[in-house]
């Protein structure tokens, strides 16, 4: 058996839950491309805190994390199930590194469940979400995303969600589907970057770009999981639905 893909999926505004577009469509697409997963390991923007924390409950609550939207998108719901043995068997495939258990703080973000309402809509994968820790720097999820290879054998999707340009006081609605030239040229950066030497992510860092591209990291730091993982794997992830909208976000996404 082949292992199980993993992906980075550049997630935009919560209201592509109900929207059908291009970029949700590939969504689909790269989902049907493989055989369903036994569950997914999510590690979405929307859940940095100051801990490496797993979601170890049987039914998460699905968590409504943004305001200004029409009712319809807060009405959404996806009752997925959790997978508690999933959740302490990721705190012992990293070991040495801690990861706690969260039992009922958190559950499942729109990070998560934006994506997935159209990759598995019937909502018939378990699903456990990863806390990325704002504590620690980008060598420390590029590791910890490498640690989690092993789960890619044992039928497990890892889906990591965020954004690799998420500047939010720059968006301008006027642009469409065209990012900024700034934004294009960091998005076209990481792109070269991911799919020729992945474990090389950190040096985006110093890009003349990178303020203006990721003002805070929570939504760049998710691709760091993916680049571990290919990095370990010594493979290199495939862009598919590649683009910038609204001037200031990227909605590329990779695959391994």
């Amino acid at each position: 058996m082949s292992a199980m893909p993993a992906a980075f999926i550049g997630h935009g505004s919560p209201m592509n839950t109900l929207e059908y577009n291009r970029f949700t469509d590939a969504w689909s697409v790269f989902a049907a491309s493989f055989e369903k997963p036994r569950a997914i390991l999510a590690i979405s923007a929307h859940w940095y805190i100051n801990a490496t924390v797993v979601t170890s409950m049987a039914t998460p609550r699905v968590i409504h994390d943004f305001y200004g939207f029409p009712r319809e998108l807060f009405d959404f719901d996806y009752p997925v199930a959790g997978d508690v043995a999933l959740a302490r068997h990721v705190g012992e495939i990293v070991d040495p590194v801690w990861v706690g258990l969260d039992d009922d703080s958190w559950g499942i973000d729109h990070g998560t469940w934006s994506v997935l309402a159209h990759m598995y809509p019937d909502a018939d994968v378990p699903v456990v979400q990863l806390a990325i820790d704002a504590t620690q720097p980008l060598a420390y999820h590029l590791d910890l995303g490498a640690r989690l290879a092993p789960l890619r054998d044992e039928g497990v999707l890892v889906l990591a969600s965020g954004n690799v340009v998420h500047n939010l006081r720059a968006i301008d609605w006027s642009m469409g589907e065209r990012g900024f030239d700034w934004a294009q040229r960091f998005d076209d950066d990481a792109r070269a970057t991911l799919c020729n030497d992945p474990g090389a992510l950190g040096d985006l860092v110093e890009s003349d770009d990178y303020r203006r591209a990721v003002p805070t990291p929570d939504h760049f730091l998710p691709l760091a999981y993916i680049a571990g993982l290919a990095a370990q794997g010594a493979v290199t992830p495939t862009a598919f639905a590649e683009g910038c909208t609204m001037g200031s976000l990227s909605m590329t996404s990779y695959a391994i």
